[in-house]
């Protein structure tokens, strides 16, 4: 078949022929090219459309959860246990902790049933069960009494029981006493004993003792009778009984013994008619006897029962039956004390041990646990309470050395297979962990000393130093083909649950989060907390998991530390030049007791490792700690350690430290405040050295300036500087008109809040007249105050922040009933000429001329205040590698979570009518409050104005229970849960509000990060009677609507909480670590709970997200290429078959 085609012109025919043909030939190619294309664009437009149907959110999917933070829930060192193993429900313990949490613990794994956080002032005394249903708790020195309901923790009643004075609280839930067919019980508090029913918390009587004088220890209720006594001591050389009738509260009988040698305040019940004390000189032990409401009592000296005793004696709490402990010269003696009331040992332990209470097992029969140390093994021993030489149980179990010694036992027993008693303890070690032993092995443990975080720094992790080979290549590029398969699946929603599960198990692993090197983002780090144990853990920031453990033998009670306690951490060598061969170092810096003048101790620790490489102590007193910006050859940081004399310590002590310390000593300063005196002093190192010091790394130090704050009318409330690590990116800062100011930035800035003397209480409790604050910034150098403003009728506390040039803080404002944040920013007017573009060009600036604290500075503040709607704990600020990103709030509410706030809500130059420059520039117009919108608010306004759909800012999570209670019947196919509380992947989420299924919004325009202009479907569905409730306790600002032109659109304003809707109980800090990457922050959050993220305030602008679909990209791709190549070959057919016509 020949095919005829023109491939140039014919010279035989005439010029006009080819000209023809040539411009036929343009024609036809032409119109073939635009065929190709229109059908190319056809197909793009198909598949673009098919894909984007697809894609329906940009929030995050429940198999994304947990990629991006971390949280971990715990309880904190347990006081005091209640076992609960009866054979209907679960079995589990009930705990009480130092940390004011009451929980419910699984025994099968030690996971958490339910708990409840008290408040900081809310302690608890004594925790019970009643009823066999109901957890009594007893908290605020005796005044409260709450139960709980066993299964779920459901508060059932709560009960104030007011008193006269403060006293010793105690709780006695008695088993087989019934007042009408109600069971009691008997709480003495504030001096006063009262009977509580246990079914609604009714005060059934009450009984004031305080006006009697005595300060009751002990409430005994024998069993069988309807009399309890209530025993104490009435000064120090008087005990006595009040024999009580239990159903009504009168006062059968009162009895009354004195003893010569007085009495030490101990007192330990033996049995329901015995007692002992301890005289005053601890030499003599006392057996009290309380029978028929009389009490008589027989002296035993303690020689009588050891030889050669030495030192005083103390009385360990153990309620034991028959048998009670003594403690002399580290040797614990076990005495019984006989019918006869005679005292004889029964036994003698010379290593450390832990003592249960006793515990009835079977009919008649009691028992207790005694823990005894032997290097890495400790010996579970359990004896009957009547014959001491058998033992019931004896077990040894291997456990680390790094969780100390064991404080405390819990015992409970259970019936094993062969109808024999089996027993299991509940141990409680130094180190605030807690562990359950059964048959000789840990059953489960947990790291509750987690819960008492101090201080907290960060480590790099090391480089990564092996190579890969081609086989681990070729295996690792199958699993990312196979892994971004799997994506597309779930993208277009034909995964199945397998396939999910895949997927987020995928993501757990190529995420690579949980490596133990560094990554290239910066993401990757270790968190070394300090915690009140006196223990240092390093957490990695990946999945939170704990890296390894230390126990400070620095910071372990000691003779020569007889109250250690952990101050701070510092950097002490991070290695940069020999990052491969040597690890950071951290120093731990500690101290021998509670008051300023205690000795020192110090810690240096590896980071990697966790071994402790250097120990000192007890040392000088450590006032301050003071890091110095000079390392040395082995790139140790210098530290000056100030004690409480006012001497200067240098470390490390090397004759190198001393020579780089003698070279730049003069430009060392530093300042000191004296909060009670209302001082602030200025310091430096004096030149000439005195040779009387006790070393030649030892400094005297003198006063360069000092600021005394007149007692009458101003006491220091706060201080807060800025951090030493903090990075700023420019000191100018353009404005409107293209004009610049420059911000007066200096480390040496110390911003002081003082108040009234009469306004150090509660808020509330001095008249708006009587109360005022009064803010400086001091410059540390040479003490001049650069700036002082006073707001009256406010009233601390007050939280504050310092960052570059500006400084936010928090108070009460007495006069509005509200609380308000105010925020000043500082300028240099020194630069302000260098806006003259000549004086740049011909080198008449001053920007490079030195900035100088005895230079007087030319400043100007901005300062405005704003009312805010929640009470806040702590304040922190976002910071990142380059100072670039704009900065964010991390404000720490009353409701322990942390909002992430941005600093242009507190911007002092908000206007109310902001010029159109002034918005270009990001300046939100001026409001008196603060919007902080509730995510439900945000979605029951929108319903409320018939609005369906709503655009909102990123990091706003919505559960899927709240979706079904706002009405959203289905999420999607197959019911995936798009309605998560974990971190965003993406920069926006979309709320819905009443819809069947997803629809597009139009986005019409973006201003800044928080603010969008959206375009809504309206719904005409009524809202339900749950919603408008919902709605009228939302108290919704006006401002968040900043423009509403009518019910179709509006911009809308919402703040993000950083936790989501989780919580960190009892929270104390927030601490932010830059990540290489600059638009990303790391978050780290503890209380209680301990809660890691990462934030990026204006958005990841420089990278792409970890879900991005590479994988569908290059399907993209791909598929275009082959719809041009298939059009381009259709085209050429098409195109022959119209010659051939």
């Amino acid at each position: 078949m020949h095919v005829l085609t023109f491939t140039g012109t014919d010279p035989s025919l005439p010029a006009s022929i080819n000209t023809t043909l040539k411009a036929e030939l343009k024609e036809k190619i032409k119109a073939k090219l635009n065929r190709h294309l229109a059908m190319a664009i056809r197909v793009f437009l198909l598949l673009l459309l098919f894909l984007s149907s697809s894609v329906v959110t940009f929030c995050l999917y429940e198999d994304q959860v947990g990629l991006m933070d971390w949280h971990q829930q715990y309880i904190g060192k347990v006081k005091d246990a209640v076992f609960h193993t009866q054979k209907a429900g679960r079995k589990r313990v009930v705990v009480s902790t130092q940390e004011n949490v009451v929980a419910s613990l699984d025994l099968r794994r030690g996971e958490i049933f339910w708990r409840h956080v008290l408040g900081p002032k809310d302690a608890i005394d004594g925790i019970n069960i009643a009823l066999g249903k109901y957890v009594i708790t007893l908290s605020s020195e005796g005044s409260i009494l709450r139960a709980w309901n066993l299964p779920d923790g459901q508060m059932v009643w709560e009960s104030f029981l007011p008193g006269l004075k403060p006293s010793k609280s105690l709780l006695l839930v008695p088993e087989n006493l019934k007042v009408d067919r109600d069971s009691v019980i008997f709480v003495y508090g504030s001096g006063s004993l009262h009977a509580v029913s246990s079914i609604d918390g009714e005060v059934l009587w009450k009984k004031e003792l305080a006006t009697e004088g005595i300060e009751v220890q002990h409430l005994i209720h024998p069993r069988g009778s309807d009399v309890i006594y209530a025993v104490g001591f009435l000064g120090s050389f008087q005990i006595q009984a009040y024999q009580i009738n239990a159903r009504n509260g009168d006062l059968l009988k009162h009895s009354s013994a004195a003893s010569p040698g007085g009495f030490s305040g101990e007192i330990s019940l033996v049995t329901t008619d015995k007692l002992v004390s301890l005289n005053a000189a601890r030499s003599t032990l006392l057996s009290l006897n309380i029978r028929d409401g009389e009490i008589s009592f027989e002296e035993t000296p303690v020689s009588d029962l050891v030889q050669d005793s030495s030192g005083p004696v103390v009385l360990l709490p153990a309620k034991l039956t028959g048998v009670f402990a003594i403690k002399l010269d580290k040797v614990v003696m076990f005495i019984e004390a006989t019918d006869e009331g005679k005292l004889q040992v029964v036994d003698k332990v010379d290593h450390a041990v832990a003592v249960s209470d006793a515990l009835p097992f079977s009919e008649g029969q009691q028992a207790f646990a005694l823990i005894q140390h032997e290097g890495s093994k400790i010996h579970l021993t359990v004896k009957p309470g009547n014959d001491w030489s058998s033992n019931v149980l004896k077990e040894s179990v291997v456990i680390e050395n790094e969780r100390g010694f064991v404080q405390k036992i819990f015992i409970n027993n259970y019936i094993r297979t062969d109808r024999s008693h089996g027993f299991r303890a509940l141990i409680v070690m130094e180190d605030h962990s807690l562990l359950l032993l059964q048959q000789g092995e840990i059953v489960w443990s947990r790291e509750d000393g987690l819960a008492s975080v101090i201080d907290v720094t960060t480590s790099e992790l090391p480089l990564e130093k092996d190579g890969v080979s081609v086989a681990k290549v070729e295996h690792n590029l199958f699993e990312w083909l196979k892994g971004h398969m799997l994506k597309l699946k779930g993208t277009l929603m034909l995964a199945t649950a397998d396939d999910l599960a895949a997927i987020q198990r995928m993501r757990l692993q190529s995420s690579g989060k949980s490596k133990m090197s560094r990554d290239h983002n910066g993401f990757r780090k270790l968190l070394m907390v300090l915690t009140r144990a006196g223990k240092v853990f390093a957490l990695h920031t990946g999945d939170g998991r704990i890296v390894w453990s230390r126990l400070l033998q620095s910071l372990r009670k000691s003779d020569a530390c007889e109250c250690p306690t952990g101050l701070k951490l510092h950097y002490w060598q991070v290695p940069h030049h020999h990052a491969l061969d040597e690890n950071p170092l951290v120093l731990v810096v500690g101290r021998c007791g509670p008051s300023l003048g205690a000795p020192g101790v110090l810690s240096i620790v590896d980071t990697y490792t966790g071994k402790e490489l250097k120990s000192l102590g007890p040392l000088h007193s450590i006032a301050q700690v003071i890091p110095l910006p000079f390392t040395d050859s082995t790139e140790q940081r210098l530290h000056l350690i100030l004690d409480a004399d006012r001497r200067a310590h240098l470390y490390p002590q090397t004759p190198e430290a001393v020579d780089i310390f003698q070279r730049e000593f003069q430009n060392i300063y530093w300042y000191s405040v004296e909060a009670n005196n209302g001082i602030l002093r200025g310091h430096a190192v004096k030149k000439t050295r005195n040779h009387e010091a006790p070393d030649e790394y030892c400094f005297d130090t003198r006063d360069l300036w000092s600021i005394v704050f007149p007692a009458e009318s101003e006491k220091i409330v706060a201080t807060v500087t800025r951090k030493l690590n903090e990075v700023v990116h420019t000191q100018a800062k353009a404005i409107t008109d293209q004009d610049v100011m420059y911000k007066y930035i200096s480390k040496n800035l110390l911003f002081v809040v003082t108040g009234a003397p009469k306004a150090t209480g509660e808020i509330g409790s001095v008249t708006p007249d009587e109360s005022w604050l009064v803010v400086y910034l001091v410059d540390t150098v040479t003490g001049r105050i650069l700036h002082r403003m006073t707001h009256h009728g406010s009233q601390g506390p007050v939280h504050a922040v310092f960052s570059e040039n500006w400084v936010v803080y928090h108070y009460f404002n007495l006069r509005a009933h509200r609380y308000e944040m105010s925020v000043i920013e500082i300028y240099d007017q020194s630069r302000a000429d260098n806006k003259d573009i000549w004086k740049l060009v011909l080198g008449k600036h001053n920007l490079t001329s030195p900035v100088s604290s005895y230079s007087r500075p030319e400043v100007i503040t901005k300062s405005q205040s704003y009312f805010f709607t929640h009470s806040v704990k702590t304040i922190a600020v976002t910071s990142t590698a380059k100072g670039i990103t704009s900065r964010q709030l991390l404000v720490g509410t009353i409701g322990d979570q942390v909002l992430a706030l941005d600093k242009r809500f507190l911007d002092p130059r908000r206007s109310l009518d902001p010029t159109q420059a002034e918005k270009e520039e990001g300046i939100i117009p001026l409001t008196d409050a603060i919007p902080i919108i509730p995510q439900e608010c945000v979605l029951l306004w929108c319903r409320g104005l018939k609005w369906k759909l709503a655009l909102v800012s990123w990091q706003v999570g919505m559960t899927k229970k709240l979706a079904k209670r706002v009405g959203k019947k289905r999420v999607i196919k197959e019911e995936r849960n798009f309605w998560s509380t974990a971190p965003l992947a993406a920069d926006m989420i979309r709320i819905c509000c009443r819809a069947i299924k997803f629809r597009r919004v139009k986005k019409v325009g973006v201003m800044g990060m928080e603010g969008w202009w959206v375009s809504l479907v309206e719904d005409d569905d009524p809202l339900t009677d749950w919603e408008r409730r919902k709605l009228v306790n939302c108290d919704f600002p006006e401002e968040m609507l900043i423009q509403n032109t009518n019910k179709e659109h509006g911009l809308l304003f919402s703040q993000s909480y950083a936790t989501h809707a989780l919580k960190v109980e009892n929270l104390r800090g927030i601490e932010t670590v830059p990540a290489k990457l600059e638009s990303t922050t790391l978050v780290f959050a503890y209380g209680v709970d301990l809660f890691f993220t990462r934030l990026a305030p204006s958005r990841t602008y420089d990278s792409l997200t970890e879900d991005f679909s590479y994988a569908l990209l290059l399907i993209t791709i791909v598929a275009l290429v082959v719809a041009i190549i298939v059009t381009w070959v259709l085209s050429e057919r098409k195109e022959l078959q119209e010659k051939w016509r």
